[in-house]
């Protein structure tokens, strides 16, 4: 099969559209360059055809070097008081809240792999074990909301530092139990406000917003966010993510 088959079809709502034209938008002022590139979007049906998949899947890949160049490993989110918590906090998923999955927490494990030397899966008791830290910080999401919410976790860094991961390697990916899937730089996974959260509010994680584990990172938009984390693999190749593969920028920083 041709790579020009295998490519998915992109088709976004206009909503999306125009926050993908935003988003190119934003990134060329903020490299330099002009907006000739983006022009050739207006009025472009994202469903006409294999050119208009090419230009797009073309400017997403290199919206994501630009974001990668641009990104700073230490620099810090925003963080905010207790008193400035969004109550009630916004249920996102790419299904109905009456579909969130059980989880069997007692048979529950971590599978680990991909370039770590310790291979071996993760409790949720072991997992608690690790140092924890808490933020409070706000979610962006791409259809245009966000909410600040308190999360505690285990910071990203020392959980791949613990399975021994090559902290060389381009890219850590995660597959959820809600058949949800993503990945992230792995800049981003040593950022010090990337933990793998297990609280919510000061409680354990509730089901809504990923029990028993869930990613959360200030410097992506809220669907690099994944939920209900089942396994995490290191890798030097792309591999994609549920929202990725349809169109969505990869890299998706903020």
């Amino acid at each position: 099969m041709s790579e020009k088959s295998q490519r998915p079809k992109i088709i976004l709502e206009p909503d999306q559209r125009k926050q993908l034209v935003n988003i190119q938008r934003r990134l060329l002022l903020r490299s330099g360059l002009t907006l000739g590139a983006v022009s050739m979007l207006t009025g472009c049906n994202l469903q006409d055809g294999d050119e208009v998949d090419k230009v797009l899947w073309a400017m997403s890949r290199w919206n994501d070097r630009v974001q990668g160049w641009l990104f700073g490993g230490q620099k810090l989110a925003q963080t905010y008081r207790a008193d400035q918590i969004t109550t009630p906090f916004r249920f996102n998923a790419y299904y109905p809240e009456y579909n969130v999955p059980e989880i069997d927490i007692p048979n529950y494990r971590l599978e680990v792999s991909g370039l770590v030397q310790k291979k071996a899966s993760w409790t949720l008791e072991q997992l608690q074990r690790l140092p924890q830290e808490s933020q409070i910080t706000r979610l962006i999401c791409i259809e245009g909301w966000s909410a600040i919410g308190q999360w505690k976790g285990v910071p990203l860094k020392t959980f791949l530092q613990h399975v021994g991961a090559d902290l060389t390697a381009k890219y850590v990916g995660f597959k959820c139990d809600d058949r949800y899937y993503s990945s992230i730089d792995m800049a981003t996974a040593l950022h010090p406000q990337t933990i793998l959260a297990l609280d919510f509010g000061g409680k354990p994680l509730p089901p809504d917003f990923g029990y028993p584990l869930r990613l959360r990172m200030p410097t992506k938009l809220g669907f690099k966010n994944a939920k209900h984390i089942g396994a995490i693999f290191v890798t030097n190749t792309n591999p994609g993510g549920y929202w990725e593969d349809q169109g969505y920028n990869w890299f998706s920083g903020i």
